[in-house]
């Protein structure tokens, strides 16, 4: 069967997916707050290679991520970040656009957003971060 990546395009069509994802974080009001929570880390530049780079793999593509940190582990990604309900719903929401103007088919994209929503609801820590040492 053919990889999640393959099917929407290949590595290109998923760099476009991200790309389109960040544009509307910068410029829609409900990425406010996400914007800000970048800033927590390395900033949207940096998250918009290292998101296509985790997504590759985590869509069965070339784990770009996995060979460059030596794990896949979302939670520990985003150990650092105040993640509420209403931040993973706005990132839903933004992801829903991108998916939507990029035109990935209705059922590759149920299946995305269903995928999405499972890892977006597992990073929620209603603001509680763990302490860096």
């Amino acid at each position: 069967m053919q990889s999640i990546v393959n099917q929407i395009g290949g590595e290109e069509a998923l760099r476009n997916l991200v790309e389109r994802f960040y544009d509307l974080i910068e410029s829609e009001p409900r990425g406010e707050n996400l914007r800000r929570l970048h800033f927590r880390g390395t900033g949207i530049a940096s998250a918009r290679v290292e998101q296509f780079n985790f997504l590759s793999g985590f869509l069965g593509g070339r784990r770009h991520y996995f060979e460059k940190h030596g794990h896949m582990d979302i939670k520990l990604m985003h150990k650092h970040v105040p993640i509420t309900s209403e931040d993973a719903e706005d990132w839903l929401f933004l992801m829903e656009l991108a998916v939507d103007s990029c035109g990935i088919i209705s059922d590759l994209k149920d299946r995305l957003m269903v995928s999405f929503r499972r890892v977006a609801l597992v990073l929620v820590n209603d603001g509680i971060v763990a302490v860096l040492e």
